[in-house]
């Protein structure tokens, strides 16, 4: 890693060096909140534009010009690695991943092999070249958690209940934990080929995980998360999850540097929580991008004041950008945390 790459404020702040000002990225920062994201997908499916390394290089360099952030996210899906190693999915518009054939028995999990970096040439292709032209900026990789992919490999889809994952977890968990393993490995290749292609940091999204208790996390899903984070340990690792706020605890011990935290708790709680040697990201609610813009500045001060009860901060909001959003707004966003970063 270059020396300027590896000295850049948001590697820095998730190491938790201390920083010039807290950097600052969002999650789908990428995506249809841009009108030039809008246009260049016309006509080209979500699981096409993942396996085009010219649309996954423009479309992740599209908010970097625009808004200024101080890292790049890898456009993606979570469900790329599984449709990679030949499970038979689609990404439906307007409902998302929709699985062919669930799977509900030990002879169903014949669907997941491990991935090689050859089956996904494309990730390996795009990496390279978003390195290439980002230069000082951090490319963050990303991947989806194994609760999470399991709860889709088990609905067919998404859920609100995820009372079929949840059933196949309590009444097998042989079968639970046999699933998650494979996840878990396939998880990790796809990560490594990204870190590998030059990606300087990772993120882990567990994006369901909320929907399970404390103990019940301990004992389902934090061994699988750990794994996977256990693998990639040659570059800053973050993990999130939506609705965790009771999970923080246990998320804090699954190995990463950074842990993402959702709108529904203040950072500085939250990194109680964590653990002091642990930074933290986030996390404004994405609904503030729709208020006025007095009402932004003084939940973005609010936001970075709680930030400085940890030992790092990665500003970011509590989820991701919503559709709606005026670009502009988020642009005017990325000022503000520079300027009163800056200024603490």
């Amino acid at each position: 890693m270059a020396g300027s790459l590896a000295q850049s404020t948001f590697l820095r702040a998730c190491r938790r060096e201390t920083v010039p000002f807290t950097p600052v990225w969002f999650m789908r920062q990428a995506g249809r909140s841009l009108p030039e994201y809008r246009d260049l997908r016309i006509g080209t499916g979500m699981l096409e534009s993942c396996q085009r390394p010219d649309l996954v290089t423009e479309i992740t360099l599209q908010p970097v010009r625009r808004h200024g952030v101080d890292a790049a996210i890898f456009f993606s899906d979570i469900v790329v690695p599984l449709k990679a190693i030949g499970v038979d999915l689609d990404i439906v518009p307007g409902v998302g991943p929709v699985v062919a054939s669930p799977i509900r028995s030990a002879a169903d999990l014949g669907q997941l092999r491990e991935l090689e970096p050859g089956d996904v040439p494309y990730v390996t292709e795009a990496v390279q070249a978003l390195v290439r032209e980002l230069g000082a900026t951090p490319l963050i990789g990303f991947a989806g958690a194994p609760f999470t992919l399991a709860s889709y490999l088990v609905e067919g889809g998404p859920s609100r209940t995820h009372a079929r994952t949840k059933a196949l977890m309590y009444g097998d968990p042989e079968l639970w934990h046999a699933l998650c393993e494979r996840l878990a490995s396939i998880t990790s290749a796809f990560l490594r080929v990204q870190i590998e292609a030059g990606a300087s940091a990772i993120q882990l999204f567990d994006s369901w995980a909320g929907a399970l208790s404390e103990s019940d996390y301990r004992r389902y899903v934090l061994p699988h998360s750990a794994r996977v984070l256990g693998g990639v340990t040659s570059v800053p690792r973050i993990h999130f999850g939506v609705g965790t706020g009771e999970l923080l605890a246990a998320m804090g011990e699954a190995g990463a540097d950074v842990v993402g935290v959702d709108w529904r708790i203040p950072l500085d709680v939250a990194s109680k929580r964590i653990g002091g040697d642990k930074a933290v990201q986030g996390n404004l609610d994405p609904a503030v991008v729709f208020a006025s813009e007095p009402v932004i500045e003084s939940q973005v001060k609010r936001i970075l004041d709680e930030g400085r009860a940890a030992p790092g901060h990665v500003f970011n909001l509590g989820h991701g950008v919503l559709p709606e959003s005026d670009p502009g707004v988020l642009t005017r966003i990325v000022e503000l945390v520079h300027e009163h970063g800056r200024r603490a």
